[in-house]
């Protein structure tokens, strides 16, 4: 069996989209109304739809008075149980208006790697999606240490997709898409389509976001995609404003072909 091509998006069954910090915080915030409307415009046409949010951290920052994200673990854990808070608020408020309930679901990378909490993780995903409630994922940065940590939402969504088996996976961020090399250098190019296995040779990626607020970039973005295609998930890499489009199946971002499943 084929996995999803890419002029077939539309007609994807099992989708998840993460975005991240610097996308849904700070001078950003109102792009969760758009980001809504098209996971709303998804679910109506009758996908199953999960959300991985990054941003509780940068959204607690400003409540703790924090001007710069933390560097220590406990502070970046208080403004992740602050910001936790506020963010699905944020979130619930705006697909409100299309009769949407969110579930807030926290996982730390030892959920995932244990079996017993890897099946009742998939299981509590499996029975949400089932009753039409729309999952919003994040690492559970309250009680996560460095040593369980993701170290970033793009593998998350990832390990998500796996789990749950979904057709596609859209990683979002302020970028528009893959390119061969960081977009503000000369002669970068944008890179529609990458093949299964393909290892990208000669495509300089960068390791950081543009934004101070996130810890991913291209390169985890890459190695996210990756584990997602092995998995048989097709995924878009693209920017956050163009959400709509990349649901509606328009030709933009950067495809990464999945395997066969």
């Amino acid at each position: 069996m084929t996995g999803l091509s890419r002029d077939a998006i539309t007609t994807a069954r099992r989708i998840v989209v993460k975005v991240g910090s610097s996308s849904i915080s700070g001078e950003n915030v109102g792009q969760i109304t758009p980001l809504v409307d098209a996971l709303a415009a998804a679910h109506a046409r009758g996908a199953e739809v999960m959300l991985v949010s990054s941003g509780a951290i940068a959204t607690g920052m400003p409540y703790l008075q924090l001007d710069a994200r933390p560097d220590d673990l406990a502070t970046q854990q208080a403004a992740a149980s602050v910001g936790q808070n506020i963010l699905i608020y944020r979130y619930q408020e705006s697909l409100r208006r299309y009769r949407i309930v969110a579930g807030q679901v926290l996982l730390t990378a030892g959920d995932l790697e244990n079996s017993t909490h890897r099946l009742n993780a998939q299981r509590a995903m499996e029975r949400l999606l089932g009753l039409r409630i729309l999952p919003i994922v994040n690492e559970n940065d309250t009680v996560a240490t460095h040593e369980i940590r993701f170290g970033d939402n793009d593998r998350l969504a990832a390990m998500v997709a796996e789990l749950t088996g979904a057709d596609l996976l859209v990683l979002l961020s302020d970028v528009d898409a893959l390119y061969t090399r960081p977009p503000h250098l000369p002669g970068a190019e944008r890179i529609v389509h990458v093949p299964f296995g393909d290892e990208l040779e000669g495509v300089e990626i960068g390791s950081i976001g543009r934004a101070g607020v996130g810890t991913g970039g291209a390169e985890t973005k890459v190695s996210a995609a990756r584990i997602a295609a092995a998995s048989g998930t097709g995924v878009l890499v693209t920017a956050t404003s163009l959400v709509d489009e990349a649901l509606a199946g328009e030709p933009v971002g950067t495809w990464f072909e999945p395997a066969a499943r």
